[in-house]
């Protein structure tokens, strides 16, 4: 018979946590395989959650959110020195970085579609603006 959520001192099944963050069973188990996860057993053998594993979850998830792969998040959880984790945080910050300037440049450029009064906006001088930075030199009419 399979065991109820929380099987005795404040612990969950794997299908308790997995319900409780909206993930499927195999996604714990793959981030166990990983080393993220090193659920306590029960006499059975049986996965059991505690407070600790919850809130690791939901690291995980907030740095899945963040763009940070699992390795990434393996390796914060397995450091508490700064130095470290300044080094392993640094590059993700940068592609971050980079990856709002191209939505804000995106969004600019959108917004500039939105604003013309042209019928076609490739004739608007503003949008034309916007996207002249993405035509090289060698690109333009008479320049080669």
């Amino acid at each position: 018979m399979k065991s109820s959520g929380d099987g005795g001192a404040g612990t969950l099944s794997i299908g308790a946590l997995a319900a409780r963050f909206g993930l499927a069973t195999h996604v714990l188990r793959h981030w166990e395989a990983r080393g993220l996860l090193s659920p306590a057993r029960d006499a059975g053998g049986r996965r059991r959650y505690g407070a600790d594993d919850l809130t690791r979850v939901a690291a995980i998830l907030v740095m899945k959110e963040a763009g940070l792969g699992l390795d990434t998040a393996r390796s914060l959880s397995a450091t508490s020195d700064r130095a470290t984790r300044r080094e392993i945080l640094r590059p993700a910050a940068e592609e971050l970085r980079s990856t709002i300037a191209a939505a804000q440049a995106s969004l600019e450029l959108i917004e500039r579609g939105l604003t013309c009064a042209y019928e076609d906006v490739t004739r608007c001088p503003n949008y034309r603006r916007a996207v002249s930075a993405h035509i090289g030199p060698d690109a333009r009419p008479g320049s080669r």
